[in-house]
């Protein structure tokens, strides 16, 4: 069991990385390419499109798409400097299709990835699975809640939650 708890920060890793840029200490920068970046001042949202790729240190992150819900009346101004000017503006992010995020021998995939900034919780829908090493954690979907540093594994449809954990180093 102490393995799934090392793995529950391989998720977080996906959100932090976008949002919490500097909070851990992470001097290095966020580079995000994609096929398009779409701006919506009206809708208070940036999406960026096609072949995401978001990468800061040893983190990489893909996706088909990238959205980032934020809100301007947090002090945002427009749709840029909404986004630059720090976390208290963003409301939600949110990765769409083939989900997938690598830190070092950690790596978890999944259809949609939601992470919601108020209640710091984050959401990998979709066949979200979880591995370090050989060690793999698989569900329906993975609920990860930051504050209270635990997270939830779900089943549906009649498919249960499967772990296959090696024993190894206390680690």
């Amino acid at each position: 069991m102490k393995k799934f708890f090392s793995m529950i920060p391989a998720i977080a890793v996906i959100f932090l990385l976008v949002t919490m840029s500097g909070v851990y200490g992470e001097k290095n920068p966020i580079r995000i390419t994609s096929d398009r970046l779409d701006a919506y001042d009206d809708r208070s949202l940036v999406l960026f499109s096609g072949n995401v790729e978001a990468v800061q240190g040893d983190t990489v992150i893909h996706a088909d798409n990238l959205y980032i819900y934020y809100n301007r009346e947090a002090g945002g101004g427009n749709v840029i400097s909404g986004v630059a000017e720090g976390t208290g503006n963003i409301d939600k992010i949110e990765l769409q299709g083939n989900v997938i995020v690598k830190l070092n021998e950690r790596t978890v995939t999944g259809g949609t990835a939601i992470f919601y900034n108020t209640e710091q919780k984050i959401v990998m829908t979709g066949n979200a699975v979880m591995m370090e090493g050989e060690n793999v954690i698989k569900g329906d979907r993975i609920t990860v809640f930051l504050l209270e540093n635990r997270g939830v594994v779900d089943g549906s449809g009649g498919e249960r939650v499967t772990a296959t954990i090696y024993p190894g180093d206390s680690e």
